[in-house]
């Protein structure tokens, strides 16, 4: 009693957060609002919604009723599915779940307005594609574009991430699969595919039955919201997948351990040259690694992922690209945007207020149960990646580099959280994935998100 108590004060404190940050910059308060030193023009356009990055929209569409039904049709059935699912069938059901979840989030605001050109707007990377035509030199001469106010910079998005993101999409282009359509797709599916790899992990770090009830929290998350469309979702769908290939090495779930800890290591060396957040990656790599059942299977598992991460930054650095370098610089152009603009006075807390709007206030009563003692003494593997990934928002936020748009650029940490519903008693667990549910239509009929 004392616990399910607990758990609906931590939700109903979360739904007042998220009340304050959408009324606090209808006050005025000086420097506690979204955005300061900008015109009427500039507030609609970056702040009218916060603190969602997006504008006040009530709309409906064809996706409206595939979400419904998926989302209802999850909460209702989909605990006991999941546990009378063969184990090979529910990562596969959970990662389908969640791509329909997804698209038909998306499709609430259009095929092209809500999926197929998300992707091609003025600032995205598939609007920089086209200027690449020797990518030797756009990788080499990468450092030198990042800063703003100069000839041939690259574009915001671009700008703002090391070169493994534009490279993805010059590939796709490449090969055929260029254009905002193909670029959509390929986010959603390695998004969505994030819910896949969470399961296996939460199976191989915690046992059967945690992972088959985390697997309908993961599978209609909030989160959709941001993973279709935007490249974040392909971010966060790589970090986890190098995070399951660790789990599963360090555990010994698989025959040849050092390989698939080397396939690890490079899913997440490539993670970080995805997107500079993902530095803070390592937080949920040490608590992976923090439950291997000896130290010397920890090590066994560190070095070869640690070696194959380290042949990443070395291809890069052959290339002509220190992450340290790009890193340096995309500070100085952060500062030169928007971002000086953003009152960390706001933005402190208002970015967990963004937190609860992408995780759903269900998964924040489950969040509750992560801090449980006993859990954490006995190296539970997912309650020690939630607090991971906690901790990684914790410092992201405490940066300054992250003020507003978390409820994107933190995807590879919130789907994290979306498994901690797993923890909640089973009895509650249809309450609290309708709630979520009822969260995330609400949210996306009611605002029309920018990602």
């Amino acid at each position: 009693m004392k616990s399910a108590r607990r758990e609906v004060i931590a939700a109903l404190l979360a739904a007042l957060l998220v009340t304050a940050a959408f009324v606090v910059p209808q006050l005025h308060l000086g420097i506690v609002t979204p955005l300061i030193h900008s015109t009427a023009r500039q507030i609609q356009m970056y702040a009218e919604a916060a603190p969602i990055f997006g504008w006040w929209d009530v709309h409906m569409g064809w996706g409206t009723g595939p979400a419904i039904v998926i989302g209802f049709g999850t909460a209702l059935w989909g605990p006991a599915v999941a546990r009378r699912l063969p184990w090979r069938a529910v990562p596969w059901v959970t990662w389908a779940v969640s791509g329909g979840w997804a698209f038909s989030l998306a499709m609430v605001d259009g095929w092209r307005r809500g999926f197929a050109d998300r992707l091609t707007t003025t600032n995205e990377y598939l609007r920089q594609v086209p200027s690449v035509t020797d990518i030797p030199y756009a990788v080499r001469s990468f450092s030198s574009r990042i800063l703003d106010f100069q000839p041939h910079s690259w574009i915001t998005h671009v700008s703002g991430h090391p070169p493994g993101a534009l490279l993805t999409f010059v590939w796709l282009d490449r090969i055929g699969l260029g254009g905002g359509m193909w670029a959509a797709i390929f986010c959603v599916l390695i998004g969505t595919s994030a819910a896949a790899a969470i399961v296996v992990t939460a199976r191989v770090l915690c046992g059967d039955d945690l992972a088959r009830a985390a697997a309908p929290f993961v599978a209609v998350a909030p989160t959709a919201i941001w993973i279709a469309v935007s490249a974040d979702g392909y971010f966060a769908g790589v970090a986890a997948w190098g995070l399951a290939l660790l789990a599963l090495a360090t555990r010994g779930a698989v025959r040849l351990p050092a390989l698939v800890a080397a396939g690890g290591g490079l899913l997440l060396g490539w993670a970080v040259f995805l997107n500079y957040g993902l530095g803070l990656i390592a937080l949920l790599a040490v608590a992976v690694l923090f439950t291997a059942p000896t130290v010397r299977t920890a090590l066994r598992t560190l070095v070869p992922a640690v070696v194959a991460a380290l042949v990443v930054v070395g291809v890069f650095a052959l290339a002509g690209f220190w992450w340290f370098d790009g890193y340096t610089l995309v500070q100085q152009r952060y500062w030169q945007g928007i971002a000086a603009n953003r009152p960390f006075q706001y933005w402190s807390w208002a970015n967990f207020a963004s937190v609860v709007c992408a995780i759903g206030l269900g998964t924040v009563a489950g969040v509750t149960r992560a801090f449980d003692v006993r859990a954490i003494k006995a190296r539970s593997g997912l309650h020690l990646l939630v607090l991971a990934a906690l901790l990684a928002m914790i410092c992201a936020d405490l940066s300054m580099l992250s003020k507003a748009e978390v409820e994107r650029i933190w995807l590879p940490y919130t789907v994290w959280l979306t498994a901690a519903g797993a923890f909640l008693p089973a009895r509650s667990h249809r309450w609290w994935l309708a709630l979520n549910v009822v969260g995330a239509l609400a949210l996306n009929h009611l605002i029309f998100t920018n990602w």
